[in-house]
């Protein structure tokens, strides 16, 4: 069996202040709800992490600090995602019984088929 393509694993820092430093920060308006509050404050939040090039986004908070917050949380998380190993699927073979009804299945089908058959031209 050849190896997993899964990336190695990428040390994720203890501190935020560690991480917010391996991430370009944007923000942007959120959108939505919020009338004028939301059309001119710039609160969304998108942190790309350099490295590993994985991006976390919160929009839902009206506070750019909150949004920093909860997208470093969220990052944190699917960095720490990305570094689970999972264990390989051990395969496993098609019981007989289903065969058997696969089988049987087919021969119904097949039995169908030959029913709609045109039938021969008699001479």
């Amino acid at each position: 069996m050849e190896p997993s393509s899964h990336p190695p694993p990428f040390p994720v820092p203890d501190t935020d202040r560690a991480l917010l430093g391996q991430c370009r920060v944007e923000t942007f308006r959120s959108g939505g709800k919020g009338g004028q509050h939301a059309n001119t404050t710039d609160s969304g939040v998108r942190l790309t992490h350099e490295p590993t090039g994985i991006t976390a986004v919160s929009r839902s908070e009206r506070s750019q600090h909150r949004n920093k917050a909860v997208a470093l949380a969220r990052l944190r998380r699917k960095l720490e995602r990305r570094n689970e190993r999972q264990s390989p699927r051990a395969p496993t073979s098609v019981p007989a019984a289903e065969k058997r009804k696969r089988l049987e299945e087919k021969r119904r089908r097949g039995r169908l088929k030959r029913l709609r058959r045109e039938p021969p031209l008699e001479d």
